[in-house]
């Protein structure tokens, strides 16, 4: 693809070259990440980062990604914050926004409404989420990960063993990593939830008609059995018609110390979208995995910072000046041991 100047909605987008690029000006911008070094190649730009949804850790992740760049950041979050209260169109919306700033990123509930902005923007726009839609951001952050923790790259990931569990209906950022995925050869999808929270059958035929093993199971022991990664997800509530429907299916599939000890391969890494729902009744990963060498969710969020960077510089067309831009920081970040 072309980065510089183009909208990311969808990892469709991404081919194999593309994420090499990618993830090689990632990797270069680790140390800007983790506040070693200074990069200020976004020096002036300015970021229209608008959340119609809730959200946290994307959120933030964006923010700082484009600070870290040297950037600055203009929020909005919530509809009742916003003209979208008094009745405007995503079309009116980003047409206006799109004359304030040099870059947007949209989340949004309905899927569909972040190409909406897209369409009428006068500067590039990155997906958020997009309801149950798509995620890409995430997906690529999720391989990123990947890549790291089994301590791969993109030649020898072929043949992967991958367990998505959870909510897989309503879960946009498993619908965009097998996307992802299916760009490489020979994957095995474990695909677990309950019967009505599947996998969309668009999203699975897409997969075998890529020459994939997919296999759905509502038995989480089966489903986990021999997998090299983990995915698991929460239940969205959110997008269930009542919280008593969610319900349901909460705590369906916990994955806690033991069951990992006894049922998954040791060498599994463990992965999670986040937020996870850390009540007793849900906890999709247990707390009594937080200090678990397997677990990788906190290093899966820390990357996301990094790849974002990534994207940023690319479609803002400014990677050739980060080595030129790096320089040594006056503050020198401690963190504290927990």
């Amino acid at each position: 693809m072309q980065f510089h100047g183009s909208h990311i909605l969808s990892v469709e987008q991404f081919g194999l070259t593309d994420l090499s690029v990618l993830f090689q000006n990632a990797a270069k911008l680790e140390p800007v990440a983790r506040g070693e070094l200074a990069c200020n190649v976004l020096d002036g730009a300015l970021l229209g980062n608008l959340f119609f949804e809730p959200s946290t850790r994307t959120r933030m992740s964006f923010d700082a990604a484009f600070c870290r760049l040297g950037g600055r950041v203009c929020d909005t979050t919530g509809f009742q914050f916003s003209s979208m209260a008094k009745g405007e169109s995503n079309h009116d919306a980003s047409r206006v926004i799109s004359g304030y700033v040099d870059i947007m990123v949209v989340r949004h509930p309905q899927m569909g409404s972040v190409k909406e902005f897209a369409d009428a923007s006068l500067v590039p726009v990155i997906n958020a989420g997009d309801g149950p839609g798509e995620h890409p951001s995430q997906a690529l952050l999720d391989l990123y990960t990947m890549l790291k923790e089994l301590k791969r790259d993109l030649t020898t990931i072929n043949g992967l063993r991958v367990a998505m569990v959870g909510d897989l209906r309503f879960g946009r950022t498993v619908h965009s990593l097998a996307k992802l995925l299916s760009l490489f050869k020979g994957i095995h999808f474990h695909l677990v939830s309950p019967a009505e929270l599947r996998m969309p059958a668009d999203i699975v035929d897409f997969l075998r008609a890529r020459g994939h093993t997919v296999k759905e199971t509502t038995d989480l022991i089966a489903g986990v059995a021999n997998c090299e990664v983990i995915y698991a997800t929460r239940i969205q509530e959110e997008r269930f018609e009542s919280v008593d429907e969610a319900q349901r299916f909460k705590g369906s599939y916990a994955i806690n110390r033991a069951f990992f000890d006894h049922y998954c391969d040791p060498k599994a890494i463990l992965m999670h979208p986040l937020p996870r729902d850390n009540r007793s009744e849900s906890c999709e990963l247990n707390n009594d995995l937080n200090n678990h060498s397997q677990l990788a969710i906190f290093r899966q969020t820390d990357n996301g910072i990094v790849v974002r960077m990534a994207m940023f510089a690319l479609v803002m067309g400014m990677q050739d000046q980060i080595d030129a831009s790096l320089r040594p920081v006056g503050f020198k970040k401690k963190l504290i041991a927990v």
